[in-house]
Protein backbone atom coordinates (compact mmCIF):
# COMPACT_ATOMS: atom_id res chain seq x y z
CA UNK A 1 0.00 0.00 0.00
CA UNK A 2 1.24 3.48 -0.69
CA UNK A 3 2.72 4.86 2.26
CA UNK A 4 3.17 8.51 2.90
CA UNK A 5 6.21 8.59 5.06
CA UNK A 6 9.07 10.64 3.61
CA UNK A 7 6.65 12.23 1.02
CA UNK A 8 6.47 15.99 1.35
CA UNK A 9 4.31 18.50 -1.06
CA UNK A 10 6.36 21.35 -2.77
CA UNK A 11 5.19 24.65 -2.45
CA UNK A 12 3.61 24.65 -5.98
CA UNK A 13 2.00 21.15 -5.41
CA UNK A 14 0.06 22.62 -2.09
CA UNK A 15 -0.74 25.60 -3.76
CA UNK A 16 -2.30 23.41 -6.95
CA UNK A 17 -3.69 20.66 -4.44
CA UNK A 18 -5.39 22.67 -2.02
CA UNK A 19 -8.69 21.94 -2.43
CA UNK A 20 -8.22 18.56 -1.77
CA UNK A 21 -6.07 19.06 0.95
CA UNK A 22 -8.84 20.88 2.73
CA UNK A 23 -11.32 17.58 1.33
CA UNK A 24 -9.34 14.97 2.77
CA UNK A 25 -6.17 15.85 4.36
CA UNK A 26 -2.31 16.61 4.19
CA UNK A 27 -1.13 13.19 5.00
CA UNK A 28 -3.65 11.29 2.63
CA UNK A 29 -2.70 13.78 -0.31
CA UNK A 30 0.59 12.91 0.47
CA UNK A 31 -0.35 9.12 0.22
CA UNK A 32 -2.10 9.78 -3.75
CA UNK A 33 0.97 11.93 -4.42
CA UNK A 34 3.26 9.14 -4.37
CA UNK A 35 0.69 6.44 -5.86
CA UNK A 36 1.75 4.71 -9.51
CA UNK A 37 -1.34 3.70 -11.89
CA UNK A 38 -1.80 1.10 -14.62
CA UNK A 39 -4.84 1.69 -16.97
CA UNK A 40 -5.46 -1.02 -19.49
CA UNK A 41 -7.78 0.01 -22.19
CA UNK A 42 -8.05 3.64 -23.14
CA UNK A 43 -11.28 3.51 -24.63
CA UNK A 44 -14.09 6.10 -23.14
CA UNK A 45 -14.13 4.88 -20.01
CA UNK A 46 -10.25 4.40 -19.54
CA UNK A 47 -9.99 8.15 -20.90
CA UNK A 48 -12.56 9.41 -17.86
CA UNK A 49 -10.51 7.48 -15.47
CA UNK A 50 -6.85 8.52 -16.67
CA UNK A 51 -8.47 12.51 -16.57
CA UNK A 52 -10.12 11.99 -12.82
CA UNK A 53 -6.72 10.66 -11.69
CA UNK A 54 -4.41 12.74 -13.43
CA UNK A 55 -6.50 15.57 -12.22
CA UNK A 56 -6.12 14.23 -8.46
CA UNK A 57 -2.09 14.33 -8.10
CA UNK A 58 -0.90 11.25 -8.33
CA UNK A 59 2.75 10.68 -8.71
CA UNK A 60 2.36 8.27 -12.32
CA UNK A 61 -0.39 6.89 -15.10
CA UNK A 62 0.92 4.34 -17.07
CA UNK A 63 -1.80 4.01 -20.58
CA UNK A 64 -1.30 0.48 -22.01
CA UNK A 65 -3.15 -0.36 -25.21
CA UNK A 66 -2.46 -2.43 -28.28
CA UNK A 67 -5.20 -1.06 -29.84
CA UNK A 68 -6.27 1.18 -32.99
CA UNK A 69 -8.09 4.42 -32.73
CA UNK A 70 -11.55 3.72 -34.23
CA UNK A 71 -14.18 6.72 -35.73
CA UNK A 72 -16.21 4.79 -33.05
CA UNK A 73 -13.72 6.05 -30.22
CA UNK A 74 -15.33 9.44 -30.97
CA UNK A 75 -18.09 8.48 -28.95
CA UNK A 76 -16.66 8.96 -25.33
CA UNK A 77 -12.97 8.93 -26.35
CA UNK A 78 -12.09 12.60 -25.76
CA UNK A 79 -7.81 12.05 -25.19
CA UNK A 80 -7.31 10.73 -28.64
CA UNK A 81 -7.87 13.77 -31.60
CA UNK A 82 -10.00 12.91 -34.32
CA UNK A 83 -7.00 13.40 -36.41
CA UNK A 84 -5.34 10.00 -34.59
CA UNK A 85 -7.68 7.61 -36.35
CA UNK A 86 -5.62 4.82 -37.16
CA UNK A 87 -2.95 5.48 -34.34
CA UNK A 88 -2.25 3.76 -30.95
CA UNK A 89 -5.12 4.37 -28.69
CA UNK A 90 -2.58 5.08 -25.39
CA UNK A 91 0.14 7.26 -27.39
CA UNK A 92 -2.77 9.67 -28.81
CA UNK A 93 -3.94 10.27 -25.70
CA UNK A 94 -0.75 11.01 -24.17
CA UNK A 95 -0.55 14.54 -24.89
CA UNK A 96 -3.81 16.09 -23.57
CA UNK A 97 -3.39 14.07 -20.59
CA UNK A 98 -0.35 15.28 -20.31
CA UNK A 99 -1.95 19.03 -20.26
CA UNK A 100 -4.31 17.81 -17.85
CA UNK A 101 -1.59 18.15 -14.90
CA UNK A 102 2.07 18.24 -16.27
CA UNK A 103 3.39 17.31 -12.74
CA UNK A 104 2.34 13.45 -13.18
CA UNK A 105 4.37 11.52 -15.20
CA UNK A 106 3.15 9.75 -17.65
CA UNK A 107 3.78 6.75 -20.42
CA UNK A 108 1.99 5.32 -23.08
CA UNK A 109 2.65 1.16 -23.24
CA UNK A 110 1.81 -0.37 -26.49
CA UNK A 111 2.09 -3.98 -26.17
CA UNK A 112 -0.73 -6.39 -25.68
CA UNK A 113 -1.68 -7.04 -21.91
CA UNK A 114 -0.82 -10.79 -22.24
CA UNK A 115 2.78 -9.84 -23.35
CA UNK A 116 3.74 -8.06 -19.93
CA UNK A 117 5.11 -10.29 -17.45
CA UNK A 118 3.80 -11.06 -13.87
CA UNK A 119 6.62 -8.59 -12.13
CA UNK A 120 5.30 -5.70 -14.99
CA UNK A 121 2.29 -5.34 -13.03
CA UNK A 122 4.14 -5.35 -9.28
CA UNK A 123 5.55 -2.16 -9.95
CA UNK A 124 2.10 -0.34 -9.62
CA UNK A 125 0.20 0.21 -6.38
CA UNK A 126 -3.45 -0.02 -8.61
CA UNK A 127 -3.91 -1.58 -11.94
CA UNK A 128 -7.26 -0.92 -13.83
CA UNK A 129 -8.25 -2.95 -16.69
CA UNK A 130 -10.78 -2.18 -19.04
CA UNK A 131 -12.29 -4.44 -21.62
CA UNK A 132 -10.30 -7.50 -20.94
CA UNK A 133 -10.87 -10.84 -20.90
CA UNK A 134 -12.00 -13.25 -18.06
CA UNK A 135 -8.74 -14.74 -18.69
CA UNK A 136 -6.72 -11.55 -18.71
CA UNK A 137 -8.61 -10.69 -15.66
CA UNK A 138 -8.32 -13.83 -13.51
CA UNK A 139 -4.28 -13.61 -14.40
CA UNK A 140 -3.67 -9.92 -13.38
CA UNK A 141 -5.91 -10.19 -10.47
CA UNK A 142 -3.75 -13.47 -9.01
CA UNK A 143 -0.72 -11.50 -9.68
CA UNK A 144 -2.03 -8.29 -7.76
CA UNK A 145 -3.22 -10.68 -5.09
CA UNK A 146 0.49 -11.89 -4.41
CA UNK A 147 2.08 -8.38 -4.76
CA UNK A 148 -0.67 -7.03 -2.66
CA UNK A 149 -1.25 -4.19 -5.41
CA UNK A 150 -4.99 -3.20 -5.74
CA UNK A 151 -6.75 -4.11 -8.42
CA UNK A 152 -10.04 -2.97 -10.58
CA UNK A 153 -12.08 -4.41 -13.83
CA UNK A 154 -14.19 -2.14 -15.28
CA UNK A 155 -16.14 -2.28 -18.16
CA UNK A 156 -19.26 0.27 -20.00
CA UNK A 157 -21.26 -1.68 -23.25
CA UNK A 158 -23.86 1.12 -23.82
CA UNK A 159 -25.71 1.91 -20.94
CA UNK A 160 -24.46 -0.69 -18.80
CA UNK A 161 -22.01 -0.24 -16.68
CA UNK A 162 -19.72 -2.10 -14.50
CA UNK A 163 -16.79 -2.34 -11.96
CA UNK A 164 -14.92 -4.91 -9.39
CA UNK A 165 -12.45 -4.09 -7.05
CA UNK A 166 -10.34 -6.45 -5.36
CA UNK A 167 -8.57 -4.67 -2.63
CA UNK A 168 -7.55 -7.96 -0.90
CA UNK A 169 -7.06 -6.82 2.98
CA UNK A 170 -7.53 -3.10 2.92
CA UNK A 171 -7.18 -0.56 6.07
CA UNK A 172 -8.53 3.29 5.93
CA UNK A 173 -9.18 6.01 8.19
CA UNK A 174 -13.54 6.69 8.42
CA UNK A 175 -14.94 9.80 9.82
CA UNK A 176 -17.59 8.09 12.31
CA UNK A 177 -20.67 10.52 13.89
CA UNK A 178 -21.59 10.61 17.33
CA UNK A 179 -24.34 12.66 18.78
CA UNK A 180 -23.75 13.84 21.83
CA UNK A 181 -26.02 16.61 24.73
CA UNK A 182 -24.48 19.32 25.64
CA UNK A 183 -25.59 20.84 28.78
CA UNK A 184 -24.77 24.80 29.65
CA UNK A 185 -25.97 26.82 32.30
CA UNK A 186 -28.96 28.41 32.37
CA UNK A 187 -30.29 27.23 28.84
CA UNK A 188 -32.11 23.78 27.58
CA UNK A 189 -29.66 20.61 26.65
CA UNK A 190 -29.15 20.32 22.82
CA UNK A 191 -27.38 17.75 20.85
CA UNK A 192 -23.93 18.12 19.02
CA UNK A 193 -22.80 16.27 16.02
CA UNK A 194 -19.15 15.12 17.11
CA UNK A 195 -16.78 13.07 14.70
CA UNK A 196 -14.29 10.86 15.23
CA UNK A 197 -11.51 9.29 13.02
CA UNK A 198 -11.33 5.74 13.41
CA UNK A 199 -9.23 2.72 11.61
CA UNK A 200 -11.23 0.16 9.53
CA UNK A 201 -10.12 -3.02 7.68
CA UNK A 202 -12.09 -4.75 5.05
CA UNK A 203 -11.31 -7.97 2.88
CA UNK A 204 -12.08 -8.27 -0.83
CA UNK A 205 -12.64 -11.81 -2.75
CA UNK A 206 -10.24 -12.23 -5.58
CA UNK A 207 -11.77 -11.92 -9.14
CA UNK A 208 -12.50 -15.75 -9.40
CA UNK A 209 -14.77 -15.30 -6.58
CA UNK A 210 -17.27 -13.40 -9.42
CA UNK A 211 -16.81 -15.82 -11.78
CA UNK A 212 -17.89 -18.94 -9.50
CA UNK A 213 -20.61 -17.07 -8.50
CA UNK A 214 -24.25 -17.97 -9.38
CA UNK A 215 -26.79 -15.60 -10.43
CA UNK A 216 -29.74 -18.08 -10.51
CA UNK A 217 -28.95 -19.15 -6.61
CA UNK A 218 -31.86 -18.22 -4.27
CA UNK A 219 -29.78 -16.23 -1.89
CA UNK A 220 -29.31 -13.20 -4.72
CA UNK A 221 -33.22 -13.84 -5.53
CA UNK A 222 -33.63 -10.79 -3.09
CA UNK A 223 -30.42 -8.57 -4.81
CA UNK A 224 -31.97 -9.66 -8.02
CA UNK A 225 -35.71 -7.74 -7.53
CA UNK A 226 -34.20 -4.69 -5.95
CA UNK A 227 -31.33 -3.90 -8.28
CA UNK A 228 -32.43 -6.23 -11.75
CA UNK A 229 -30.71 -7.94 -13.84
CA UNK A 230 -28.05 -5.92 -14.06
CA UNK A 231 -25.28 -8.48 -12.97
CA UNK A 232 -26.54 -11.61 -15.09
CA UNK A 233 -26.05 -9.00 -17.95
CA UNK A 234 -22.54 -7.94 -17.46
CA UNK A 235 -22.04 -12.23 -17.33
CA UNK A 236 -23.28 -12.45 -20.85
CA UNK A 237 -21.66 -9.71 -22.02
CA UNK A 238 -18.45 -10.59 -20.50
CA UNK A 239 -19.08 -14.66 -22.31
CA UNK A 240 -19.73 -12.78 -25.51
CA UNK A 241 -16.17 -10.98 -25.70
CA UNK A 242 -14.55 -14.35 -24.01
CA UNK A 243 -16.24 -16.34 -27.12
CA UNK A 244 -16.24 -13.33 -29.88
CA UNK A 245 -13.11 -11.56 -28.81
CA UNK A 246 -14.63 -8.51 -29.22
CA UNK A 247 -17.90 -6.53 -27.98
CA UNK A 248 -21.41 -5.97 -29.33
CA UNK A 249 -21.29 -3.99 -32.71
CA UNK A 250 -23.85 -1.43 -33.99
CA UNK A 251 -22.95 -2.75 -37.66
CA UNK A 252 -23.97 -6.49 -36.49
CA UNK A 253 -27.17 -5.70 -34.54
CA UNK A 254 -29.26 -8.10 -35.51
CA UNK A 255 -26.44 -10.91 -35.25
CA UNK A 256 -24.86 -10.32 -32.27
CA UNK A 257 -28.84 -9.73 -30.42
CA UNK A 258 -28.94 -13.30 -31.27
CA UNK A 259 -25.65 -14.60 -29.80
CA UNK A 260 -26.18 -12.73 -26.58
CA UNK A 261 -29.83 -13.78 -26.61
CA UNK A 262 -28.33 -17.49 -26.86
CA UNK A 263 -25.57 -17.30 -23.65
CA UNK A 264 -28.82 -15.69 -22.20
CA UNK A 265 -30.43 -19.10 -22.33
CA UNK A 266 -27.35 -21.24 -21.64
CA UNK A 267 -25.97 -19.12 -18.46
CA UNK A 268 -28.81 -17.24 -16.73
CA UNK A 269 -32.50 -18.24 -18.14
CA UNK A 270 -35.33 -16.29 -17.40
CA UNK A 271 -33.65 -13.58 -15.76
CA UNK A 272 -32.76 -10.94 -18.45
CA UNK A 273 -35.49 -10.12 -20.37
CA UNK A 274 -34.66 -9.41 -24.39
CA UNK A 275 -35.28 -5.27 -23.70
CA UNK A 276 -31.85 -5.60 -21.38
CA UNK A 277 -30.28 -5.95 -24.72
CA UNK A 278 -31.22 -3.27 -26.80
CA UNK A 279 -28.60 -0.41 -25.33
CA UNK A 280 -25.67 -2.34 -25.46
CA UNK A 281 -23.77 -1.05 -28.43
CA UNK A 282 -20.63 1.11 -28.02
CA UNK A 283 -19.69 3.43 -25.04
CA UNK A 284 -22.18 5.99 -24.51
CA UNK A 285 -20.75 9.00 -22.99
CA UNK A 286 -22.85 10.18 -20.36
CA UNK A 287 -22.22 6.23 -18.69
CA UNK A 288 -18.50 6.28 -19.35
CA UNK A 289 -18.79 9.95 -17.44
CA UNK A 290 -20.44 8.42 -14.72
CA UNK A 291 -18.73 4.91 -14.20
CA UNK A 292 -15.09 6.48 -14.99
CA UNK A 293 -15.61 9.25 -12.10
CA UNK A 294 -16.92 6.42 -9.55
CA UNK A 295 -14.34 4.26 -10.88
CA UNK A 296 -11.60 7.08 -10.30
CA UNK A 297 -13.05 8.53 -7.40
CA UNK A 298 -12.77 4.50 -5.57
CA UNK A 299 -8.95 4.29 -7.12
CA UNK A 300 -8.52 7.80 -5.05
CA UNK A 301 -10.00 6.24 -2.00
CA UNK A 302 -8.17 3.34 -1.90
CA UNK A 303 -4.67 5.25 -2.66
CA UNK A 304 -5.09 7.93 -0.22
CA UNK A 305 -6.75 5.02 2.61
CA UNK A 306 -9.50 7.81 3.01
CA UNK A 307 -12.90 6.52 3.14
CA UNK A 308 -14.83 3.56 3.28
CA UNK A 309 -14.24 1.89 -0.29
CA UNK A 310 -17.05 0.04 -2.58
CA UNK A 311 -17.29 -3.95 -1.65
CA UNK A 312 -17.13 -5.52 -4.56
CA UNK A 313 -18.60 -4.69 -7.82
CA UNK A 314 -20.42 -1.27 -8.38
CA UNK A 315 -23.12 -1.57 -11.46
CA UNK A 316 -24.80 1.06 -13.28
CA UNK A 317 -28.43 -0.16 -14.57
CA UNK A 318 -29.73 1.72 -17.35
CA UNK A 319 -33.53 0.91 -16.66
CA UNK A 320 -33.30 3.10 -13.47
CA UNK A 321 -30.05 5.08 -14.44
CA UNK A 322 -28.90 4.53 -10.87
CA UNK A 323 -25.81 3.32 -9.76
CA UNK A 324 -25.62 0.39 -6.70
CA UNK A 325 -22.73 -1.93 -4.91
CA UNK A 326 -23.40 -5.26 -4.03
CA UNK A 327 -21.00 -7.89 -2.21
CA UNK A 328 -20.85 -10.22 -4.80
CA UNK A 329 -18.96 -13.76 -4.20
CA UNK A 330 -18.10 -13.42 -0.35
CA UNK A 331 -19.89 -13.31 3.15
CA UNK A 332 -21.89 -10.00 3.82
Amino acid sequence: MVESNGAELTEHEAELYDRQIRLWGLDSQKRVRLARILIAGINGLGAEIAKNVILAGVKSVTLLDDRKVTEEDFCSQFLAPQSSVGTNRAEASLTRAQNLNPMVELKAETAPIESKSDDYFKDFDVVCLIGASTAQHLRVNNVCREANVKFFATDVWGMHGFCFTDLQKHEFAEDVAKYVVVSKPHEKPKSETVYSTVKCTLEFPPYQSLVDFDCKSTSYARQLKRNGPALPVQRVLQKFRDEEQRDPAYGKREEDLNKLFQLRDSLVPELIPDKSFDHVFAQISPVTAIVGGVVAHEIIKVVSQKERPHRNVFLFNPDTCCGFVDLVGADK
